[in-house]
């Protein structure tokens, strides 16, 4: 199963990097964290290894660790604005519970 960028968040991305003089490529996983277990990462990719798995989205190079893959497959990612804040959105399949915060999820 793959992992999806929204239209809205691989602009942002494509934007947010290329400010940066940057590839269009992010990567995307997990670490233990929150008050739910784990929490989710997203940087730009500054190497692919080997043990990495890479997806597309709208022009969007998406690298996950294989560790988070089994975590993370399925999952879509948006960016959105609400009033002043804005960010990514997990819309993760795997995740029994999250947070109040929406930081953290379980498994």
């Amino acid at each position: 199963m793959e992992i999806k960028l929204t239209e809205r968040a691989a602009s942002h991305v494509r934007r947010f990097l290329s400010r940066q003089g940057k590839e269009a490529v992010l990567r995307l996983g997990i670490k233990t964290a929150g008050c739910s277990g784990y929490s989710y990462v997203a940087a730009p990719a500054e190497s692919v290894g080997a043990e990495d798995v890479v997806f597309e989205s709208y022009g969007v190079k998406v690298v996950v660790d294989a560790r988070s893959l089994s975590y993370l497959a399925g999952m879509e990612v948006d960016y959105v604005r609400e009033g002043l804040n804005e960010g990514f959105q997990f819309h993760n399949p795997n995740a029994k519970n999250t947070c109040g915060c929406g930081e953290s999820f379980n498994v």
